[in-house]
């Protein structure tokens, strides 16, 4: 069992490099054609088409995303301690654990605490090939914790502070620990129009295309990619 968890861990950590590449272009067609074949496996992708759909993925890309994720971790679900595995290998001068257990609850749509292949595609093409709304809302849906339609100052804090630790003091060398709770009294200040303590939807989204800073603050998960 452990041996099955630990390759799985490596193959999805694979899979995203892969998924880098593709999506940076340096993943060329021949190239592609290799990850396909390297990665054939006898299952075939259930729906392909609804998920080209539904998606802003070719079908080429969805193959290659699929026959990767089902290769290397044949249950066809990522669990949330892969998840943070994962991200610990990407954050080794930080703690990932915290932020990779929201973003893990983000892309686990269906609550039932393993992330399928659909969940997994369905959240990259929102978050890599999204609108600019899309991506924003994908993001408030990440900030509310329990799910209630509404961002609050503590939720907030609760995911900003956990991205400082992630990152770490390699990149922020100077990080005190108010830093986190000054940041985001700031953006709440400016988000929260009607001053009631909470901010909806699009109070958010209104707030993030009015400030060129606060939308790359909280386009976050490109860059921790």
């Amino acid at each position: 069992m452990a041996g099955c968890t630990s390759r799985c861990r490596q193959g999805v950590l694979k899979l995203i490099q892969s998924i880098q590449r593709l999506l940076s272009g340096t993943l060329s067609k021949d190239k592609v054609d290799d990850e396909l074949e390297m990665t054939m496996v006898c299952h075939r992708p259930e729906g392909l088409e609804q998920l080209e759909a539904q998606t802003n993925f070719s079908k080429q890309e969805l193959q290659v995303l699929y026959r990767g994720f089902k290769n290397e971790c044949p249950s066809g679900v990522v669990n949330e301690d892969t998840f943070k595995h994962i991200y610990a290998q990407f954050f080794p001068h930080g703690d990932a654990s915290t932020y990779a257990h929201y973003l893990f609850h983000a892309f686990d749509t269906r609550n039932n605490g393993s992330i399928k292949f659909e969940d997994f595609v369905m959240g990259l093409s929102t978050l890599l090939r999204g609108t600019v709304r899309d991506k924003l809302e994908w993001t408030f849906h990440l900030y509310d914790i329990n799910k209630d339609g509404f961002i609050n100052k503590e939720e907030m804090t609760e995911i900003v502070r956990a991205i400082y630790d992630m990152m770490g003091k390699y990149t922020y060398p100077a990080l005190k620990g108010d830093v986190p709770k000054a940041h985001v009294d700031a953006f709440f200040e400016k988000m929260d129009k009607n001053k009631d303590g909470v901010v909806t939807l699009e109070e958010f989204v209104l707030a993030c295309q009015e400030d060129e800073n606060m939308m790359r603050s909280m386009q976050l998960f490109e860059n921790v990619m």
